[in-house]
């Protein structure tokens, strides 16, 4: 029992460092979100597949049109929920998620930061 409860509270603490460290979050953790990974966790969902769709969606929200007008900063894990299923859903290649991390990495390093959403 307890060795669970210790893998569910890892579980949850690498998902919220991953979710506060995405590209375009504020970059603070709420009580919403430490409910939803633990929801998460209880379901099963694995762990690299919430990573990967806070990369894909992270992704698609820095690569978009520079003339598009500019997106507001995400307050909560709950936005990636959709991206998530997504993910399970339709199983990608792990090459294919390693591609996106190095454009966002460049991405960022290619752009001055001035805040946690700005990452």
């Amino acid at each position: 029992m307890e060795d669970q409860r210790a893998q569910q509270e890892a579980y949850i603490c690498r998902l919220l460092e991953a979710y506060r460290q995405t590209p375009g979050t504020t970059g603070s953790i709420r009580r919403p979100d430490r409910l939803l990974a633990a929801q998460l966790y209880q379901r099963g969902v694995p762990l690299p597949a919430v990573e990967n769709a806070l990369v894909l969606a992270a992704a698609r929200r820095m690569m978009r049109p520079a003339d598009a007008l500019p997106l507001g900063t995400i307050q909560s894990l709950a936005y990636f929920v959709p991206v998530i299923e997504e993910v399970l859903s339709r199983p990608m290649s792990p090459g294919y998620f390693e591609h996106i991390r190095r454009k966002i990495q460049r991405f960022v390093q290619a752009r001055p930061s001035v805040g946690p959403a700005d990452r």
